[in-house]
């Protein structure tokens, strides 16, 4: 970047907070949130309350009573800040969405954890904890997030409330001032609630695409189907299907629901098919070469094939021997490249949690506010929004002779797919 543009960037911030004005009640609660976001894009080390309060000159009981107590809208802020990804980000409903990207425009479903001491921060209990890889002290939050092309913003977080060391706790919970309408819910019921209020706000997704623990829920996935959305998600190895329909209805087990494994590699459509390769090419790592086969099979619904057959694909990673499946609601006619870069753009949501907890601070609240926790994470995603928008502007303005303004970009890329399966060269 230069000077320049640097110098630019504050009066750009004033005017992009300045759309956030009418769900504040008062100017002085305004002007807390341009303290709180300007301390969120600071260098300040630890950026909780205290540290920004004193770098921006504010009192710190008062910038903690913005988080907790002060009136405003949050909903409302994050209802303004998605519906100005729709109109500033995403193209119109009669656009062709190959213009910027032939995927469309994908959203990215996924949970992060960030581990906490102590047991007052709402949510927070021993669980998996992802960022460290074992259970840990820490709390987990569900994430929804988007993609068009090299644009990248984050639309919904929530947090996950345990069921009995919190849910069943409503005196610990009144504690932390959780409200009493907020109840334990599985991770893919608040996934599902963030696509609604995304859609609600005129975000209108091509694909949805997510990993496995989403994906092994049938129920998610047929709800996905009723309310008209396409997926292609990650499934377990356990996962049920048909790879052709049963001669009878039956428990036993020739007419009985297959492992997805076993149906991948013995079913059908699967056992005489020839591997086709696939390369994978990402930015900042080497590039990734897969077996892929794929054909369609029926799902398990109430112990009942589904009436209609999906996608099912296997890819097995050929320098480390991975194996991954995948199943999509989409078309059979799909081209299968489309497919796998849906699927494994999926991986793009894990560089916003990066820059999230290390840039922004995602993970640096320090409280026993359920509400104050709520809004961290939603002035969190204001202040990715922002730069998702600079980062997309100051792209614009490379020329083609940049240094690096003709790099791939971090979404993983299909350039290249060998192979004598029409399905992958007709793509």
């Amino acid at each position: 970047m230069t000077v320049d543009q640097v110098a630019a960037l504050g009066p750009a911030f004033t005017e992009y907070l300045h759309c956030f004005r009418p769900c504040f009640v008062t100017k002085n609660t305004f002007a807390h949130l341009g303290a709180y976001c300007r301390g969120l894009m600071s260098d300040v080390p630890r950026k909780s309350v205290e540290p920004i309060a004193l770098a921006s000159g504010c009192v710190v009981r008062t910038l903690q009573e913005f988080l907790t107590h002060h009136v405003w809208d949050q909903d409302a802020v994050l209802a303004r800040m998605q519906r100005r990804v729709v109109t500033e980000h995403l193209p119109a409903p009669s656009d062709s969405s190959g213009t910027v990207d032939e995927l469309g425009v994908v959203g990215l479903i996924d949970e992060t954890s960030v581990p906490k001491k102590g047991d007052k921060t709402p949510g927070v209990q021993r669980q998996y904890c992802g960022a460290r890889g074992k259970i840990e002290n820490c709390i987990v939050t569900v994430h929804l997030a988007v993609k068009h092309g090299a644009f990248l913003a984050m639309l919904d977080s929530d947090l996950f409330l345990p069921e009995k060391s919190w849910d069943l706790d409503r005196r610990r919970c009144r504690e932390a001032h959780i409200p009493e309408n907020i109840i334990y819910r599985s991770k893919w019921l608040i996934a599902l609630e963030q696509i609604k209020r995304a859609v609600t706000n005129g975000v209108r997704f091509d694909w949805l695409t997510f990993d496995e623990w989403y994906g092994g829920k049938p129920e998610f996935l047929f709800l996905l189907e009723e309310m008209g959305m396409n997926y292609v998600c990650e499934v377990p190895a356990n996962f049920m299907c048909w790879p052709t329909l049963p001669k009878y209805q039956s428990l036993q087990a020739p007419f009985a629901a297959k492992r997805i494994d076993n149906a991948a590699t013995w079913g059908k459509p699967f056992r005489k098919q020839p591997w086709q390769t696939v390369k994978l090419s990402r930015e900042t790592l080497p590039p990734q070469t897969w077996k892929i086969k794929a054909g369609q099979a029926h799902l398990q619904r109430d112990g009942r094939p589904t009436d209609r057959a999906y996608w099912l694909i296997v890819a097995r990673n050929v320098e480390t021997g991975e194996v991954k499946y995948f199943v999509s609601n989409a078309p059979p006619q799909t081209p299968l490249t489309k497919l796998l870069k849906v699927a494994f753009c999926r991986w793009k949501v894990e560089h916003a949690f990066r820059l999230a907890k290390t840039e922004i601070g995602f993970g640096h609240f320090e409280g026993r506010s359920w509400l104050g926790l709520l809004r961290h994470m939603i002035l969190c995603q204001t202040v990715l929004l922002f730069v998702a928008e600079q980062t997309t502007r100051l792209r614009g303005e490379k020329s083609a002779a940049h240094h690096g303004a003709n790099r791939p970009r971090l979404e993983h890329r299909l350039p290249a797919v060998a192979g004598p399966s029409p399905q992958v060269i007709g793509s």
